[in-house]
This record gives C-alpha cells, structure tokens and sequence, in this order.
C-alpha cells in the first residue's frame, strides 16, 4: 500500500506540474488535460496503441524488475531488446525457404524466432553478469556500455550486410507474410492481443519463478542478504551469472513481440524507441515487482500514446510532452532509488 500510494502521489505531482508549465507557456490547460485522456483511452485506436506500449512496456520492465529483485542493476535491457529482435528476424528470414508456407509453417517459423531472441537476449545479459560475478566489474557501467555495443553492432549490420534486397530505407528484409500474429479484437496492424497475452504470461511464469521456486528464492536472497544465502549453500557467482541471464532473456523476447508485432522487419536501432530505458522507470514504480508492473507499464504507455496524439491534435509543442514524460519518470523513480540506495547503504554497513 505504501508503494501504491508513493506511485500515485509521484505521478499526481508530476502531472500537476507539468500542466502548470504547459499553463505557463501560454497553452490551455484543460485542453491539454482532455487531450491527455483522449490520446491514451478516448477512441479504440488510441487504446490499441495504449496497449501496444503497454505490451512492450510490460515485457520490459519484467526483465529489468527480475535484476533489480535480486539486487542486481541490469541497465543493459535495451541492448538485449536490440540483440533479441535482430536474432528474431534474421532467424526467420534464413530459415523461410526451408519451411512449408501457411499457417504450419508461420507457426514453426514463430517458434525459431522466438527461441532465436531468447537465446540471443540471454547470451547477452549473461555477458555482463559474468563479469560481475567473476572479474568484479560493476554491472551498471558493463550493461550501460553493452547497449552502445549492440545499438552500433547492429545498425552496422542492418545497414550492410543484413540489408534487405532492394529496401528503399536501412532495414532487412520483411518477414513472410504468413508469419505474423492474429489481429483480433482490435482492428489494428501494430497490435495483435497475442502479443499482450505473450506478456501477461510472462509475468505470471516470473512470479512464479521468483516466490515459488528454489531458484527464485537463491536469486532474491544472494542479491539482498548475501550472507544468508551463502550461509545457506547459494552459489552467488553463480546465481549473479543466472539472474542476469533470465533477465537478458525476457528482454530479448521483447525485441521478437516488437519487430513480429509492429515493424515485420528491424531496422536501425538507433530509432526504434527507448523502450528498455523506459523499463526501468516501470520497475521502479513497480517496486520491482512483477505483477505490479503490469499497472505501471499501463501509465507510461498511456502517456506515450497520449504524447502520440497530442502531438497531432495539438499546437503544444513536443518538447513540452517529452518533458512532462520525463518529470512522471523522475517524480517516480527518485523515491524508490533513495530507498534502494538506502537499503544497499545499510546492508553494506551490517556486512562490514
């Protein structure tokens, strides 16, 4: 409850103020509020793009909250996002003229892309908790670099080598046509409900994962009580080395929902969006919890389909959106990185 009401009240304050600099730029504030409410929730399209960000969001933050549950600060997720959507779709390219067409073959095609981003994702989450565990490198500046890594290794292949033939823009190739997700419900071609099912069972595997099981268990105890999982026979190196790698996985199926659901091919990732730098507000907010991610996600990507739409149906000026987004991530994200840095500062303190 506590967590619930400091999210609330962040978010309330940011709002609040962000419509007083909107007010005071000489732009209607109601106007802007009604809009707000009408991008994210007024028409079915703006809900079916509330929901695609809500998908992605969603997705992402779970694999940035698995991390930081476990006392681990995995910043590297959209860099594991970038390596999980590539390996997705050049899997399924490669392997396309191998396969039967139809719906058997779509289906089997899915399945090689999604084990492709899982994989790829996780090899590179694994990566810097590696050299967390054994070389005591720290895990913020290792991921944080990571990403620049994946974002420039990736565009340099998009742009050459993995270019599609005769793209007018630097992408790769499309997928088959028989490879996509059902577009039921809502009538949108960068939504499919499957893909927000994809996400809601996710969360339910990682809940399950992190309370119920002995795995989940060691990864929450070595990353806040240390010396009770050692004491207990927990192999911290190694369990570092794990979490890091179900976290890179879960952001590597993000990138294969986001280039199957909404592009059909990757592009340079340079533009593709921040949406595993956004993930970390949503665990924040979440308090790093799964389940609660799913509201959390649901905020931010009400305020990026409400900024979408403001953008179009109004005269107030990107700049200002952009900064409004930006003080609800700093308004919820402040308190929850004080009580973790107060928490580590204390635990420190008892270990020595």
């Amino acid at each position: 409850m506590e967590r619930v009401a400091i999210g609330a009240a962040s978010t309330a304050l940011a709002l609040f103020i962000g419509i007083v600099i909107v007010a005071m730029a000489g732009f209607n504030p109601l106007r802007f509020s009604a809009q707000l409410v009408i991008g994210a929730f007024g028409s079915e399209r703006g809900i079916a793009r509330t929901l695609r960000f809500t998908t992605l969001l969603t997705l992402a933050g779970v694999a940035v909250a698995i991390a930081f549950r476990a006392g681990v600060f995995n910043i590297g997720v959209q860099g594991q996002f970038v390596m999980g959507g590539i390996a997705c779709v050049m899997s399924i390219v490669w392997t396309a003229p191998y396969l039967p067409t139809g719906m058997i073959g779509g289906v089997l095609l899915l399945f090689i892309g999604t084990v492709a981003s899982i994989v790829s994702g996780g090899l590179y989450g694994a990566l810097p908790g590696a050299l967390k565990a054994y070389a005591g490198a720290n895990e913020i500046i290792t991921t944080i670099m990571l990403n620049f890594i994946a974002i420039g290794f990736v565009g340099w292949l998009v742009s050459g080598r993995f270019r599609g033939e005769g793209a007018t823009s630097v992408r790769t190739e499309r997928l088959p046509e028989h490879v996509s997700l059902p577009r039921i419900v809502f009538d949108d071609p960068n939504l499919s409900i499957v893909g927000l099912a994809v996400a809601l069972v996710v969360v339910a595997l990682v809940t399950y994962l992190m309370t119920r099981t002995n795995v989940g268990y060691d990864m929450v105890t070595s990353g806040n009580q240390a010396a009770a999982a050692r004491y207990s026979g927990v192999n911290a190196k190694r369990t570092t080395v794990v979490t890091m790698t179900l976290s890179g996985m879960v952001a590597g199926l993000t990138g294969a929902v986001f280039a199957v659901m909404i592009q059909g091919y990757f592009t340079d990732p340079a533009g593709i969006g921040r949406y595993g730098f956004d993930a970390i507000a949503v665990s924040l907010l979440a308090a790093n919890n799964p389940i609660g991610v799913v509201p959390a996600a649901l905020l931010f990507g009400a305020l990026d389909s409400a900024g979408s739409h403001i953008q179009i149906a109004s005269d107030v000026p990107v700049q200002l959106i952009d900064g409004i987004i930006g003080l609800v991530v700093l308004f919820v994200a402040a308190p929850e990185l004080f009580r973790m840095a107060a928490i580590r500062w204390d635990r420190g303190g008892e270990d020595e």
